[in-house]
């Protein structure tokens, strides 16, 4: 756009018919403390003209910039979050009626166990009949898979990445795979609750994932089960030797 000084001079005898016209408009010729035409005014607020207050002159451009920044302040709160290591919000296993085999929460959103029931039966109910593997409820992401009678379930805020509750649903699946000795439904998983706990416990501890290869979990598991048998085996060894070295003193 040109600069105001080199805009093309009227040619003699337009200047009263402009003054005339700016004069029906109601706006008074330029001088001291005179208003600018409108079009100036929106020059000025681009900045093209030298010597204006810019936005200041404009309330309603001004209002809109601020609304407009606000938004922006708002949207870049809500999106761009700090990275978190707790991931996982919850993970639990249905059986087919919708029923509670297994749950672990990791946070407050359902501090009561009725709410986290209510909460994972509707969960159920949205599920349970779909073939997706992702599902979007109450503000949250949530990965399931089921196998016979059995219902599998990941969830995460509703901002999570939904390969990492994947990778972690994938880890858990698989992990009870091996547990269950290839077998996942509801009688073999009940029969071996406590080696599914343990699982849960080492792929994913308060919210964040500890691991995510089923081997690495396997051996764990394997670890911690024969490390309490032995503890299970040393206690039985002290106590038969306290029951031989209190015979032995009472036939003395």
């Amino acid at each position: 756009m040109q600069r105001p000084e080199a805009w093309p001079r009227p040619h003699p005898g337009e200047g009263a018919a402009v003054e005339a016209a700016a004069a029906a408009r109601g706006v008074t010729a330029q001088g001291a403390g005179a208003t600018e035409p409108p079009g100036l005014r929106v020059r000025c607020a681009l900045g093209s003209v030298r010597n204006c207050d810019q936005l200041t002159t404009f309330p309603a451009l001004g209002a809109a910039a601020a609304a407009a920044r606000a938004q922006l302040q708002e949207l870049s709160a809500t999106t761009l979050q700090e990275p978190s290591l707790y991931t996982v919000k919850a993970v639990f296993i249905l059986d087919n009626d919708g029923h509670r085999l297994l749950a672990k929460y990791y946070d407050d959103t359902f501090p009561s166990i009725k709410e986290q029931k209510a909460f994972e039966k509707n969960v159920f109910n949205k599920t349970n009949r779909t073939d997706s593997e992702i599902a979007f409820f109450g503000g949250m992401t949530i990965v399931y898979k089921s196998s016979i009678d059995l219902f599998l379930y990941v969830v995460g805020s509703s901002q999570e990445n939904e390969l990492m509750l994947m990778s972690v649903l994938t880890c858990l699946f698989d992990s009870l795979n091996h547990v269950l000795r290839r077998n996942i439904e509801k009688h073999s998983f009940v029969e071996n609750m406590d080696g599914a706990f343990l699982v849960v416990d080492e792929i994913v501890d308060g919210g964040v994932i500890l691991e995510n290869d089923p081997q690495q979990v396997i051996q764990k598991v394997n670890f911690r089960v024969d490390d309490s048998s032995l503890s299970e085996q040393s206690v039985a060894q002290v106590l038969q030797s306290a029951k031989e070295q209190i015979k032995w003193s009472l036939l003395k």
